[in-house]
């Protein structure tokens, strides 16, 4: 068994806790952690700090699934200590977000970077120290008109969208699927884009 298959692997879902919160467009980490969960036969039915976790296998590859439970813009606390409690190199680390500036249905991983200013990554990056690790940006577009970005982030997705949210949902589940079993170049040529 080669070193990267016997490791664990931590994925990471931004969004907000609470019912309240669960279909906003801040929250599509949280819809994909969900898929995830479903995808390996598991619930997140445990506490770890201040997060959801379960776990499971995908193809065989230990994965450990977190939903931070404290609000988005101080996921970085909880995020920090799952990296720690579990021992996770920053490579086998994977936050998955939303991102305005990529309308729905295109989803873009990539290996390292800045926060593009979305306040979850930035406490992230800030509790870290590093930008050197993996993030799934999923789509969610620009708020129409003149409506603050900070107010359309916390509204539902539309009906209309629904269709197309579960295509992204399922284009990104096959990300991370091809980048924990072929890698993260492969995985970016394969998917970064639009579903379609």
């Amino acid at each position: 068994m080669t070193e990267r298959a016997s490791s664990r692997h931590l994925i990471v879902g931004l969004g907000n806790p609470g019912r309240s919160f669960r279909m906003n467009r801040h929250n599509v980490g949280f819809m994909l952690l969900d898929r995830l969960a479903q995808d390996v036969g598991s619930s997140f039915s445990r506490r770890q700090g201040n997060s959801l976790v379960t776990d499971g296998r995908i193809d065989g590859l230990k994965v450990i699934l977190a939903k931070p439970q404290s609000f988005m813009n101080t996921s970085g606390g909880p995020v920090a200590s799952l990296v720690r409690f579990f021992q996770i190199p920053l490579d086998h680390f994977l936050v998955v977000l939303d991102d305005l500036d990529l309308p729905l249905g295109m989803i873009r991983l990539r290996g390292s970077g800045g926060s593009a200013g979305h306040r979850g990554m930035q406490s992230i990056v800030s509790r870290h120290g590093s930008e050197e690790f993996p993030r799934l940006r999923l789509g969610i577009g620009r708020p129409p008109g003149r409506m603050d970005p900070a107010d359309f982030v916390l509204k539902d997705f539309a009906d209309s969208d629904s269709e197309l949210l579960k295509m992204t949902l399922d284009r990104a589940l096959d990300c991370v699927r091809c980048l924990l079993l072929e890698g993260l170049e492969l995985a970016m040529t394969r998917f970064n884009g639009t579903v379609g």
